[in-house]
C-alpha cells in the first residue's frame, strides 16, 4: 500500500509518476545527439520526492546516461535537488517552483557540483522543468570541460 504523500510535497504532486519521451543534446565538446528518456518521480511518505532518470541512444538503443536523486521541498516555493550520476558527478541544486492543479514550473541552479577523480569536469548546471497537464518539458544548461554555461539538453516527455 502506497503511503500518503507528505504535506511538504503536496504542491509538487503534479510531477509524480512515470514520464517517457525524447530529447536532443548538443555541446561544443561532443557531437549532437538524440535520445529517448524515462523519468520517474515517486515518494515514500517522507518530505522529499525520489527521482530516477535514464536515457538511451535514439538510433541504436544503447544506454547513454542515468542519474538518481531526491527533490526536497524546503519551503512554500523553495526546493533542493540532490543528484548522483554513475559517471562520478554529484550535484546539489537550490531553486523554486510555482504550481497549481494542472501546471508546474521548477527552476533549479547548482550550488555545488563535485566530480570523482576520473569524471569529466562539470562546474555548473541549470535545470528548468515545465509540466502542463500530462506533458513534461525541460531544458538543461551546463558549464563543463572548460566551456561557459550554455544550453545542453531539451526534451519532451509524456505521463505514462
Amino acid at each position: 500500500m502506497q503511503p500518503l504523500l507528505h504535506e511538504a510535497c503536496e504542491s509538487l504532486s503534479i510531477i509524480l509518476g512515470e514520464w517517457r519521451g525524447s530529447g536532443r543534446g548538443h555541446y561544443p565538446t561532443i557531437d549532437d545527439f538524440e535520445y529517448t528518456e524515462e523519468v520517474i518521480f515517486g515518494h515514500s511518505g517522507k518530505p522529499f520526492l525520489a527521482y530516477g532518470q535514464k536515457t538511451k541512444n535514439a538510433v541504436n538503443g544503447d544506454p547513454l546516461h542515468s542519474e538518481q536523486g531526491f527533490l526536497r521541498a524546503t519551503g512554500e516555493t523553495a526546493l533542493e535537488l540532490v543528484v548522483a550520476q554513475p559517471s562520478g558527478i554529484v550535484e546539489i541544486h537550490q531553486g523554486s517552483f510555482a504550481s497549481n492543479e494542472s501546471a508546474c514550473v521548477i527552476n533549479l541552479e547548482s550550488i555545488y557540483v563535485e566530480t570523482s577523480p576520473t569524471a569529466k569536469s562539470v562546474e555548473r548546471v541549470h535545470r528548468l522543468l515545465r509540466i502542463e497537464g500530462d506533458t513534461l518539458t525541460y531544458d538543461l544548461s551546463m558549464a563543463a570541460m572548460g566551456q561557459p554555461l550554455q544550453h545542453h539538453l531539451a526534451a519532451t516527455l509524456e505521463r505514462q
